[in-house]
């Protein structure tokens, strides 16, 4: 066994090792269990399909005809998930255990889509935003939120990964909460330079010290999540309102891969730029998880594909150790 260190040469490298071809829709989201190699995702075809990443299998494949499902987060157990519903008359929020495919609970509250939402680590507790011009804070263990926010603008919501923390990006400010002191309103709020395009995701990178906010308009900024400076700020095509556009920290937080407009992918260095871009055929921005602690990305589209670096292509081996 060896261990590679990320580099911009092995960044560049990545290529698609693997792929599944075998969705009828386009994948709407993905998540990786934080302790386990599993890696769920959520499609347009109406099904949640759970992965062993380790041993590249699909391991189960549920329907959610009824409901349709638009968003999935592991909860701290990998056989359960909470998921958001894309038919448009339903806009709760189901907690399914993949074991037996029952539901556990319904989170009922908000009245428009679902378009963002991140689970505590360590706690119980999770946080949805919507289209409804809300962010509702939840609690596993009870159907009825446990707060409510009023936002003005379409919400991008995270927890920091100590889940002491949590963040709300719009409308050109990501807003800063305690989260056993919510109700207090945020302590900080953060100016992410006038870019007053709609949040789409909003992340803390693993360490908790930096943060990223893509938006509608193409741009990735990446912000000091304890000053609140506008570290870097990268730009890709812009995305189409009803599309996100997002992107994903490296395990060590100086690298980022994100999606494109134009359905590319592009990997950037926190502190240098831009290192590299690969076309695609695709004419929309696919989803983007990096793999927690390894060396591999998933990209989802119409297909899942899972890209590692192609040893062949870096001619020193002086990355390994």
């Amino acid at each position: 066994m060896f261990s590679m260190e990320l580099t911009d040469e092995v960044l560049k490298s990545m290529e698609v090792g693997m792929a599944f071809r075998d969705y009828n829709g386009r994948i709407s989201s993905m998540d990786f269990h934080r302790a386990t190699s599993y890696l769920v995702t959520a499609s347009d075809d109406e099904s949640i399909r759970l992965y062993d990443v380790q041993n590249a299998m699909c391991l189960k494949t549920i329907n959610s005809k009824k409901y349709g499902v638009d968003l999935v987060c592991f909860t701290d157990n990998p056989m359960t998930v909470i998921y958001s519903s894309k038919n448009g008359w339903d806009e709760s929020l189901r907690h399914l255990s993949l074991n037996d495919n029952k539901y556990l609970r319904y989170f009922k509250g908000h009245h428009d889509r679902v378009v963002s939402l991140s689970l505590c680590p360590r706690t119980e507790f999770f946080v949805s935003g919507s289209l409804d011009r809300t962010v509702l804070l939840w609690d596993q263990r009870t159907e009825k939120s446990q707060g409510l926010l009023r936002v003005q603008r379409r919400p991008a919501v995270s927890y920091d990964d100590q889940g002491m923390v949590f963040a709300i990006a719009y409308g050109g400010y990501i807003r800063m909460f305690d989260a056993r002191h919510y109700e207090k309103g945020p302590f900080d709020v953060f100016s992410v330079g006038g870019d007053v395009s709609d949040a789409n995701v909003l992340k803390f990178s693993p360490d908790g010290r930096l943060m990223l906010l893509t938006t509608t308009d193409g741009f990735i900024h990446v912000v000091d999540s304890f000053r609140g400076t506008v570290i870097s700020t990268y730009s890709v095509k812009p995305v189409s309102s009803n599309a996100t556009l997002e992107a994903s920290f490296s395990p060590d937080g100086m690298f980022i891969v994100s999606g494109s407009g134009d359905g590319s992918v592009c990997a950037f260095s926190v502190r240098t730029g831009k290192i590299a871009c690969w076309g695609s055929t695709d004419t929309e921005p696919p989803l983007i998880k990096w793999a927690p602690g390894n060396l591999m990305f998933t990209t989802g589209s119409s297909e899942l594909s899972f890209w590692v670096p192609d040893l062949s292509k870096l001619g020193s081996f002086a990355g390994m150790k």
